[in-house]
């Protein structure tokens, strides 16, 4: 990431804190699993307007895709006025950040920064999970 990218990132982190969060809804879509069968939720706190929260997107497709019912992902949009609540929620310092929590709700790990998939398959797998979809290499 080149230095100004960071540096703007960095400053509208700092104005999110500096701001006063708005909105009493969470509007994003928390999923519809079962949560007895979730092991692990992982929350994106990022923006849509990040250029390494993007590349992200996908990442968390695959790993939705490849985990099921064991994994429950959150994405937060904190430069959106109704979820800048959360950037203050869970302490980031950047976007994106991944924090993954247990099946009781404690943070069992962070990351910031773009997070390959593979890292997080490590991550996921030690944690117990195991892939259900089959990756299909032709």
């Amino acid at each position: 990431m080149k230095r100004s990218a960071l540096i703007v990132i960095l400053l509208c982190i700092h104005s999110i804190w500096g701001c006063e969060s708005g909105g009493s809804s969470d509007s994003v879509a928390q999923g519809k699993k079962d949560s007895s069968q979730v092991k692990v939720t992982f929350v994106e706190l990022g923006s849509v307007n990040c250029i390494p929260c993007k590349a992200m997107q996908p990442v968390m497709k695959a790993i939705e895709d490849k985990y099921g019912d064991q994994i429950k992902i959150v994405f937060y949009d904190v430069w959106k006025p109704d979820q800048k609540k959360y950037a203050q929620q869970y302490k980031i310092r950047l976007i994106p950040t991944q924090i993954f929590l247990d099946a009781k709700g404690r943070e069992i790990f962070r990351h910031e920064g773009f997070f390959p998939e593979a890292e997080i398959d490590k991550l996921l797998q030690s944690h117990g999970l195991k892939p259900v979809k089959k990756e299909n290499k032709t």
